[in-house]
């Protein structure tokens, strides 16, 4: 299970009371609607159903529960699911549109991107998108300017540290393959930071594309063969939504795997380090709160992350093998035994 370390408790618990202090405040003013009007808010998904996006759709109903909204009383969800699918994405992004939602979240770029082209006026809440500037999504990032707004998403930002830190608990690494989902928007960038970053730290890296499940193993077969003697996950919802796969061959073929999202890291791989996301959609159901209260996403800027966290799997680690350094596992925030 995941220990959190005795050093971290503390800052945990002051970030809690932080939370409850905003949810207090925001439960006490009701949504301003139209007498007898429930509010509607589409979510834009990225997999193929709610099962497969439970570990945060879960998050987000509770989010929105925690700050007053009871579904089919005081507001009604609308969620989509492209199966990482971009027509689909299209699709459903349509109907969101054309369904006249009172706001739409969007979870991934591509997404908030399609969204975008279809209503200059309905707000969108982006949740987990690299570079909302460079995508066209805002004109700054402190006055969006425009109908969205959201959490923007450090991926390209933390690659050095993330290497670093991979080397820090393998300390023969020198090979490193690239997982790359092919669909990603974002995946020419990432793949340019990690190969600056690999080469600062003397590492050679390359790219292996799985683009579908079927992909996972034979990927991980070459790799194996090319002398990687580790794996980095780069950005793309897909590669999250195969993670256990993913996970399992990295062990099957004694690969320290590391992510930079928490909650791949369960399925077998040794390491991640990033933002929180399930407070990314915790902070994103306030954005959907303050704006069905009447806020504009012109004026409210784009939050930008202040916390990561490093998650070790310690059972991972014995498996494969390594012994890592105790100045490590003290830097650890949270450790999985």
């Amino acid at each position: 299970m995941i220990n959190q370390l005795r050093r971290r408790e503390f800052i945990t618990l002051l970030g809690g009371a932080a939370v409850a202090t905003s949810a207090s405040w925001l439960l006490a003013a009701p949504a301003q609607q139209s007498p007898g009007k429930i509010p509607v808010v589409g979510v834009l998904w990225h997999a193929a159903s709610a099962e497969e996006e439970d570990v945060y759709l879960s998050v987000s109903r509770k989010a929105l529960h925690d700050l007053g909204y009871i579904e089919g009383k005081n507001i009604r969800l609308e969620h989509r699911f492209p199966a990482e699918n971009p027509d689909r994405f299209r699709t459903c992004a349509r109907e969101l549109v054309e369904g006249k939602a009172d706001a739409i979240i969007a979870v991934t770029t591509l997404g908030a991107v399609e969204l975008k082209k279809l209503t200059s006026t309905i707000p969108i809440v982006f949740v987990i998108v690299p570079d909302p500037v460079g995508f066209g999504l805002v004109e700054s990032l402190a006055r969006p300017g425009g109908n969205a707004t959201g959490l923007s998403l450090m991926a390209t930002d933390l690659s050095g540290k993330r290497l670093g830190l991979l080397k820090e608990a393998v300390p023969n690494l020198s090979r490193v393959a690239l997982l790359v989902d092919p669909t990603d928007p974002f995946r020419q960038r990432t793949f340019k930071a990690n190969q600056v970053a690999a080469e600062a730290l003397g590492i050679s890296i390359w790219p292996a594309e799985i683009a579908a499940p079927d992909d996972v193993e034979p990927v991980f077969a070459k790799i194996t063969q090319d002398r990687a003697d580790g794996v980095v996950f780069g950005a793309g919802s897909l590669l999250f939504n195969l993670r256990a796969r993913i996970g399992a061959s990295a062990l099957a073929h004694r690969l320290p795997a590391l992510a930079y999202i928490a909650e791949e890291v369960p399925s077998g791989l040794l390491m991640s380090y990033g933002q929180d996301l399930p407070d990314y959609f915790r902070r994103a159901a306030a954005y959907v709160d303050r704006i069905l209260k009447g806020a504009k996403p012109a004026d409210l800027p784009v939050e930008q992350p202040t916390k990561f966290k490093l998650l070790l799997n310690l059972k991972t680690a014995k498996a494969l093998g390594l012994t890592i350094p105790e100045p490590f596992l003290q830097h650890a925030d949270e450790v999985i035994e």
